[in-house]
Formats: structure tokens, sequence, C-alpha cells
């Protein structure tokens, strides 16, 4: 009896102190920028979701840095067993091929889409109080002074959508570089800059608030809940660059297994209310979309950013 109670004690002891698995540990969405901006904003609507539905504590950590690198890195090293997931951006898995001669990843090689959130839109923000009433009034005003006018810039979205606009009118504007969007944001307000490109999630409280205005929005139609602001196209129809994408990503040596089932978990919490209507209501398209979707989508759009880069002549870092 002493030697069953000894062998039970044993066991307990052995539970309580077993390396935790996988299924065991809480889930990290790692963004890889500050907070207040659309992918921070994104990932914590899917981690609410992803903890009410799997009763496991999904958490956001922003590890903002070098255009989205330190949180990719930080990812990449990390185990590939689906607890720690990475919000990739355009910035991270598109542009910065093309904007860095040594990126210390290859988005490729190094991590798998398991999710989107859908194709996005672009706003052209100023101030309330700015001069121009249209988005060719800015054009005009800035041909007539070259150079004057400046734009912040955040990540590679906001700053390639700018200079190519810049590029197809024909004006020359001064890149201004931030570490985060509500820096760039709070610059404008203050008329430190004078425009900023950004997505239509993280632009979209300052518009609401009336705090910016948007001259433009750059999407595949004009925008339900603001039918009033016109399209870049409808000036400018050359003007031709997707908005930010928004997904989920994980480090290549993740099981198959493990990929499908958040591939499915993600289809789900972006397909079902209330994420669905928050991400339709900031202008997102959020649809279902298999891995292999995803891998095609990612081949296309990076080759995509690249020929963006290159006719902006954004200088290569």
């Amino acid at each position: 009896m002493q030697r069953r109670h000894f062998v039970s004690g044993l066991a307990a002891l052995a539970m309580a102190h077993r390396p935790a698995l996988a299924e065991d540990k809480p889930v990290q969405i790692i963004v890889p920028f500050g907070p207040g901006g659309s992918g921070d904003i994104s990932a914590r609507m899917l981690a609410e979701h992803l903890t009410r539905k799997t009763g496991r504590a999904v958490v956001v950590d922003n590890r903002p840095g070098a255009n989205g690198i330190v949180g990719v890195e930080a990812v990449r090293v990390a185990p590939a067993d689906g607890t720690v997931l990475l919000l990739a951006t355009t910035s991270t898995h598109l542009a910065n091929p093309s904007l860095f001669r040594k990126l210390p990843y290859d988005p490729e090689r190094d991590f798998r889409l398991v999710g989107s959130f859908g194709p996005g839109s672009t706003y052209i923000l100023v101030r309330p109080d700015a001069p121009f009433k249209s988005l060719k009034d800015f054009v005009d005003a800035a041909k007539a002074q070259p150079g004057k006018f400046n734009y912040g810039h955040f990540n590679a979205t906001s700053k390639v959508s700018a200079a190519l606009f810049a590029h197809d009118a024909g004006i020359e504007m001064t890149a201004v570089p931030y570490k985060q969007v509500s820096q760039a944001m709070t610059e404008l307000i203050a008329g430190q800059i004078d425009v900023v490109f950004t997505d239509t999630v993280a632009g979209d409280a300052f518009v609401a608030s009336g705090q910016l205005r948007a001259l433009a929005v750059h999407s595949d139609a004009r925008l339900k809940r603001y039918p009033q602001i016109p399209l870049v196209t409808e000036t400018y129809p050359q003007y031709n660059i997707r908005g930010g994408f928004l997904g989920i990503a994980v480090p290549a040596a993740t099981p198959l297994e493990t990929q499908q089932r958040l591939n499915q978990q993600i289809n789900e919490a972006v397909t079902t209310d209330p994420i669905r209507t928050r991400l339709e209501g900031f202008a997102f398209s959020p649809s279902k979309v298999s891995l292999q979707d995803l891998k095609s989508f990612e081949r296309e759009e990076r080759a995509k950013w690249k020929s963006y880069v290159s006719i902006a002549r954004i200088e290569v870092q």
C-alpha cells in the first residue's frame, strides 16, 4: 500500500515538473509595430476571439523597431509550435525585401502565412484646416512650390504609397520618418508635416473624430461609411497600389497540422461578427483563404511591391 502511494506521489511530482506542452502555453501575437496602428488593432481583435473560442490565453506583444524587423526576428527564432504568432504586414512580408539590401530574414524561407484580415484601403490625410479642398488642390499647391510639402511615414506601406503617388502626380515631397503611427498623426495634427498616407484601420479614429480630414481614399469603391470621400483614382486613375495587407504568420518549421488549425481558426474569426463587421467598417474585405492561396498571394504581391519601390525611385537601405 505504501509502495503504491509512493509511486503515485512520484507520478504526481513528475507531472508537476514536466515541460509545458504547446497546448498548455499561452499564445503570443507579436506585433512588429507600436500600439494604435492597424496591426495592433487587428491583432487585439483576433486575440480576444481566440481566447474566447479556445479557452487559452492569447496576448498581444508590441515589438516595434526597424520597419518591423525587430518583431519579425523575435518570431523567427521562437518555438515553431503555434504558440508565437507574427502579425505579418505589407512592410514585413511584401515591401521590406525590396527596401533593404541585407534583410536578416527571408519571408518566404522563414515564415508561413496562415491567415489574412483581407485587403485594405488607404487614406490620404491632412489637417481639418488645411487649405486644400480636394486632392487636386493639394497637387496643384505642391507643383507650385516644389519640395515645400512633406509627408510622414512609419512603415513601408505609408512610405511607398506616398512616394508612388508623388511620382504619379508629378510632385516633389520630402519624406519624414517616424517610429510609430501615433507619432506621425500627432505631428500632422500639430502642423509639423503636411500629409500622411495610412491604412483606413489606423486612420479611422482620426477621421471619425474630425481631428484629421481625408482628401481621398484609395480603395476599390467609395467607403459606405464615408461616401463623400472621393477615390484617389477618380482624379489620378494611373495610381494603382494595393492597400495595406495584414495577416498572421508562423515560423516555417511549424507543423502543417498546426498551420491548418490556425488557418481554420483565423478564417472563422475574420468572417464572423463582430470582427467581420469591424473590418468591413475599416474598409477591409475579409474572406476565407487557404494556405495555398496565401502562398500565391504573397509571391505575387511581393513582386508588385518590388516594382512600386523601383517606380517611386526609393533608395534601398
